[in-house]
């Protein structure tokens, strides 16, 4: 987990309000406590905290955040909107390479974890962001994105699994996705989930 940098992006779309989680609650305040979760393990490897992306229609950026700066991201964004994954991966995919040429990027580059809880509004973008991406890396472990999906819609469950599974198939350098969707987390919490992906 040293000398890495992390991302999460969390899917603020409407849809994230459904209060289908565990003790009635939404997925988006299960999102919150597994964000704060997630601040608090990579503080202990890097001070200056993760960068933490919020999106639906548009996303909105927060660089450096450390644990006590969490409850605030999640008070300004209530869920709301569509589900422009696009925008935000292209986005968080760039500015890892813009570091990376600068020579700011960490030695075992960077992991991204995406939060969604449906299918993104253009599935082919999606696929073509990370394609892209894979092109521009140089090693298979200098980039990772791990998708999670909250909540039990089918068709981004089969939308999730195919970035996992078929993206070297239609170009991909290196297979850079992986998927963990409600059926995989059997018990665990989102939190869970979360420190496994950054363990991993």
């Amino acid at each position: 987990m040293e000398e890495r940098d992390y991302t999460l992006i969390i899917d603020k779309s409407g849809s994230m309000s459904t209060p289908d989680q565990a003790g009635g609650r939404s997925r988006w305040e299960t999102a919150q406590e597994s964000t704060l979760a997630l601040a608090r393990k990579c503080e202990q490897f890097d001070p200056d905290g993760i960068t933490v992306y919020v999106f639906s229609s548009r996303f909105k950026r927060y660089d450096n955040v450390t644990s006590s700066k969490v409850a605030q991201i999640f008070q300004e964004n209530d869920p709301a909107g569509t589900t422009n994954l696009t925008g935000v991966l292209q986005d968080a995919t760039n500015r890892y390479f813009e570091r990376k040429a600068a020579g700011q990027t960490k030695a075992n580059g960077e992991i991204i974890i995406v939060v969604t809880d449906g299918e993104p509004d253009d599935r082919k973008g999606v696929m073509k962001a990370i394609i892209e991406a894979s092109r521009r890396m140089d090693r298979d472990e200098e980039l990772g994105i791990t998708m999670i999906q909250v909540g039990a819609d089918a068709t981004a469950t089969r939308f999730l699994k195919a970035l996992d599974d078929e993206l070297q198939g239609a170009g991909a350098k290196f297979d850079i996705c992986d998927t963990v969707t409600m059926d995989d987390m059997a018990d665990m919490s989102l939190a869970e989930v979360l420190l496994n992906a950054i363990n991993d």
